[in-house]
């Protein structure tokens, strides 16, 4: 019977597909072991090592070590956990995989210098305890002292970053840019401005009932004028920038002047800038959250209609 017959090394080999010097090196290291020995000397083996050896093969090909194998095949290990804590190992290596890509696709599209690829790789490999200081930074340089308005629980909340633990390429790739622009003494500068901004007119504004989104509220106004084409130096802009000033006096509780029009240009200055729109670009990615609108164009009309208007 199949069961009692012994095979040599050989014949061993032509059955499980793997080479005699493959079989023999596991025969040294007692993961499968002879069963006798022929009259020449020579080891051989029963049916029970084919199984072996092909259970063998299969865990080497799924990357497990040669003394965590030995000890499932010889039952000192179950393979369940063996292979429950093999997949949790091997979803951080892809983990990790997936930022070095990412570091490396940026210094092959942006051309970094070396250093800049240093940091690159530095952001790619935070823990998550590193992470979270990085961002709490990050929020802190730009909120600390703006008082407890609520209304700030919920802008610090759009503003953090949540990289799940499987994070897929572009989610990875989109962390290493935030990263990067959350180091950048002038974004933080400037993000700080638009959140003092923001402070100030809460603090000097009708605080009793729900606030508008300023630039939402901008975008509202101006995208109609930007649709139609309309020049913002022309007498046409006139009543959508009296539109503006006119929200914005009310949005901060005073009177539509002069001075109220230089903040809201500084304002808009502070909120038209390209860093804010890839900043929400990449929060959105790394969330998994839906791509926001650009209001660029928007910003960008105000600001010419309103800056036209201030040196006039």
């Amino acid at each position: 019977m199949d069961g009692d017959t012994l095979y040599s090394i050989g014949e061993l080999a032509r059955r499980t597909g793997l080479t005699i010097k493959t079989i023999r090196f596991y025969s040294d290291r007692g993961i499968v072991t002879p069963t006798d020995r022929s009259p020449a000397g020579y080891r051989l083996y029963n049916i029970g090592a084919v199984a072996r050896l092909d259970l063998v093969r299969t865990l080497r090909t799924l990357g497990l070590d040669l003394p965590t194998i030995r000890k499932v095949v010889d039952r000192e290990l179950s393979l369940p956990e063996v292979a429950a804590a093999h997949a949790e190992a091997l979803a951080v290596q892809m983990r990790i995989l997936r930022l070095r890509h990412a570091v490396l696709t940026m210094v092959a599209e942006r051309g970094l210098t070396h250093e800049e690829t240093d940091l690159m790789h530095q952001l790619a490999q935070l823990s998550e305890d590193e992470r979270r200081d990085l961002i709490g930074d990050f929020l802190g340089a730009v909120f600390d002292g703006l008082g407890a308005d609520p209304a700030f629980a919920g802008v610090m909340r759009s503003m953090t970053p949540e990289l799940p633990d499987d994070p897929e390429a572009e989610q990875a790739r989109a962390w290493v840019e935030w990263a990067e622009l959350a180091l950048d003494p002038d974004f933080r500068a400037g993000v700080r401005r638009m959140a003092e901004g923001l402070a100030a007119e809460r603090a000097q504004g009708d605080t009793t009932g729900p606030r508008p989104d300023f630039a939402a509220a901008v975008r509202d106004l101006v995208a109609p004028a930007l649709a139609a084409g309309i020049d913002p130096a022309s007498h046409q802009a006139d009543p959508i920038v009296a539109a503006l000033a006119a929200d914005y006096a009310h949005l901060c509780g005073r009177p539509d002047d002069a001075e109220l029009r230089r903040r809201l240009l500084l304002r808009l200055e502070s909120v038209n800038d390209p860093r804010r729109d890839r900043h929400l670009q990449l929060l959105a990615v790394i969330n998994s959250w839906p791509a926001p609108e650009s209001l660029a164009p928007i910003l960008d009309w105000s600001v010419k209609a309103l800056r036209v208007r201030t040196q006039r």
